[in-house]
């Protein structure tokens, strides 16, 4: 990671004239942590100034460079750079371009960039292995410069030639010696090299948004075949649709190499010059020829400088890929807002600042004019909002404590506990595509962390706890009335009866039973007095940890637990009594009645990418946004969660004397 030639280079005092370097704390932490930490003052020879691109400020910068001999470094934003441009949010971005040579969009110098591109070997395979994963990326979850789309596509039968319209004197349309009559040129060129086709001319986000004009308007559509589309679809769609790609310098040109097109550039952008694109005015310097992967690992894995807001550390592209992903699957669940139904009183304010990032959260049982969502196990076979419920690593501490999650899942065609009906869980494992090797990568790396790590579904602490030799049998008590239970077992429904049946079954074999947390704690129903479990257990581990106990022994058997679920990722043989959501895939011997639409057998890896990561969404409870998987396990391994308020706490104890009447607290 870094940029061209100055990796082990040590930092350089750094001199800046333009406002954002001072305000903006996400640049200037960047600039930090990239060895270019930035001051007021005066610069000397052995000093840089930075200058933001082209602006209208940057003749300051240059100037001043000038008369005190001190090195230039040109500061741009990254190509993913946040879900809408900054005029129009005031998100900072995700990443720097920091070239000493130039601006990466001006072909009438060398930038960092374009000796990146001619110099370097760009044939190490393990390197041009992750830009194909990370372009295969881009284009499955729709990431782009500006991510943020909606479902507005224009009629795409028959298809299209997409045009790319760019900002009025925008730096990198100037560079390029754009203007009015070059943008009519490129239309004209798309209607002759395209006879008799559709012509769509896709504006700018920035131009949509009302903040700057376009070169295209209205008045360009001279006949019924060229049209004006100012929608918000994603342009990775527009893109699939479309049957050629014209621009004069615009980011999309490079998108669209990414996409498979070769697209027509009449401009000298960073991607035009090696083989990828159809040239009208070439760089007659720029000779190599390059794949696509290489001009992606140069441009977006070898030049910026990305940065984890969640660690604040540079970091590699594979992680804004993934954080990028999660903000925008929030911002397109959230984004019409959400009606929130039968969401008990100490959850509100934690489902507002989980789902109310782009679109407000409300709580009302009247009829809506925003999407629904209710708690899963108030929902009926009738309802047809969204059910929510906890994920699968929920927290440091339980439910029943009032704990607020760092986990939660939202399922539109039923819930992963209720095999009676299809859920969007089922969906994922039963209709997904293979994983991609990145998706592998990351789903093994991810069960590798949660084993090393034991981290589990409520990360309790408990006793280590040494346990005798032979074949030992782990039996996971349950809450009797948890809906999981309600809705997937049949004729073993309780935990003794579960008990009875596991000893009966392995009359020579060690049975250790834990009984659920939150049955110990005296706040759930499901305990068994002491001298009977004594009767089919060998072992009582109430106050051991989870995670220890699935180190130590030799199967799993349960009705519908979690603890199945970890014990599989810990390839640990199960066995079920019930109907879980990870029964019925081929990887537990199940006893239970099972869906017949679970007839597939599916890997691990593939099981757990699908539970782990497709389903649920996050929340980082430091910076309040949504975050990847990898941020939660961060905060539980590091133990920074903070802790429930004075009310939750007094609540929590209220529950106990309750116990027998959650409706009432739950």
């Amino acid at each position: 990671m870094g940029d061209f030639g100055q990796d082990d280079m040590p930092p350089m005092r750094t001199y800046a004239y333009t406002g954002g370097f001072f305000t903006q704390r996400r640049i200037r932490r960047i600039m930090e942590l990239s060895g270019h930490p930035i001051r007021f003052g005066l610069p000397n020879s052995n000093d840089c100034v930075a200058v933001w691109g082209n602006s209208p400020r940057a003749h300051r910068g240059i100037t001043v460079a000038q008369k005190r001999q001190a090195s230039l470094i040109y500061v741009e934003d990254a190509f993913i750079r946040s879900l809408f441009p900054a005029r129009q949010s005031a998100t900072p971005p995700k990443g720097l371009l920091i070239d000493r040579s130039a601006n990466h969009f001006d072909a009438s110098k060398i930038s960092d960039l374009e000796r990146i591109l001619t110099q370097d070997p760009l044939d190490h395979g393990g390197d041009l292995q992750r830009a194909r994963d990370a372009m295969a990326r881009m284009r499955s979850s729709k990431i782009s410069k500006y991510s943020a789309h909606g479902t507005d596509m224009p009629d795409t039968r028959g298809g299209y030639v997409l045009v790319i319209d760019q900002t009025r004197d925008d730096a990198a349309v100037l560079a390029s010696k754009g203007d009015d009559a070059l943008f009519s040129e490129m239309l004209y060129y798309a209607q002759e090299n395209h006879p008799n086709q559709r012509i769509i001319i896709k504006t700018h986000p920035e131009t949509r948004a009302g903040k700057r004009a376009g070169y295209f308007t209205a008045a360009h559509c001279t006949t019924d075949k060229i049209s004006l589309y100012s929608g918000d679809a994603s342009i990775w769609d527009l893109m699939e649709n479309a049957i050629a790609v014209y621009t004069v310098s615009s980011t999309v040109g490079f998108e669209a190499i990414i996409a498979g097109h070769r697209p027509h550039v009449f401009g000298n952008p960073f991607y035009a010059g090696w083989g990828l694109t159809h040239d009208a005015f070439p760089v007659q310097r720029r000779q190599r020829r390059l794949t696509a992967a290489q001009l992606f690992f140069g441009a977006m894995i070898r030049y910026p400088k990305w940065y984890d807001v969640y660690t604040d550390q540079l970091c590699e592209i594979e992680t804004i890929l993934d954080q990028t992903d999660e903000e925008l699957r929030a911002y397109n669940e959230d984004r019409l807002g959400w009606n929130a139904q039968h969401i008990r009183l100490w959850k509100r304010h934690h489902f507002r600042t989980f789902f109310g990032a782009y679109g407000p959260v409300r709580f009302r049982t009247t009829a809506p004019t925003q999407p629904t969502m209710i708690w899963a196990n108030r929902a009926t076979s009738q309802t047809q909002s969204t059910r929510v419920e906890d994920g699968f690593i929920r927290s440091r501490g339980l439910g029943a404590d009032l704990i607020p999650p760092l986990s939660l899942v939202t399922d539109k065609s039923g819930i992963y506990y209720d095999p009676t009906a299809p859920s969007d869980l089922e969906n994922l494992i039963s209709q997904g595509p293979a994983l991609r090797q990145d998706q592998q990568v990351r789903i093994e790396r991810l069960i590798a962390r949660i084993i090393s790590s034991q981290i589990s579904k409520y990360n309790l602490s408990g006793t280590p706890i040494d346990l005798p030799d032979g074949h030992k049998i782990l039996v996971p008590g349950q809450v009797e009335d948890d809906a999981s239970i309600l809705k997937g077992c049949d004729d073993i429904r309780t935990n003794l009866g579960q008990l009875k049946r596991v000893r009966a079954d392995n009359p020579n074999s060690i049975i250790i039973y834990k009984p659920h947390p939150d049955v110990v704690a005296g706040l759930r129903l499901g305990a068994i007095d002491d001298d009977i479990i004594t009767q089919y257990a060998d072992i009582t581990a109430s106050t051991a940890n989870i995670s220890d106990l699935l180190s130590k022994v030799d199967a799993v058997h349960k009705m519908t637990s979690l603890t199945g679920f970890e014990a599989l990722l810990r390839k640990i043989p199960v066995t079920t009594y019930g109907t879980p959501f990870y029964a019925g895939w081929g990887l537990t011997t199940d006893h239970g009645a099972q869906s017949t639409r679970r007839g597939l057998h599916r890997d691990l890896n593939t099981f757990a990418h699908r539970a782990l990561i497709d389903y649920p969404r996050y929340f980082d409870p430091i910076t309040k946004t949504a975050c990847p998987i990898e941020v939660a396990l961060q905060r539980v391994e590091d133990n920074r969660l903070p802790p429930p308020g004075p009310l939750n706490r007094l609540l929590a104890k209220l529950q106990g004397v309750f116990a027998s009447a959650t409706p009432f607290w739950r």
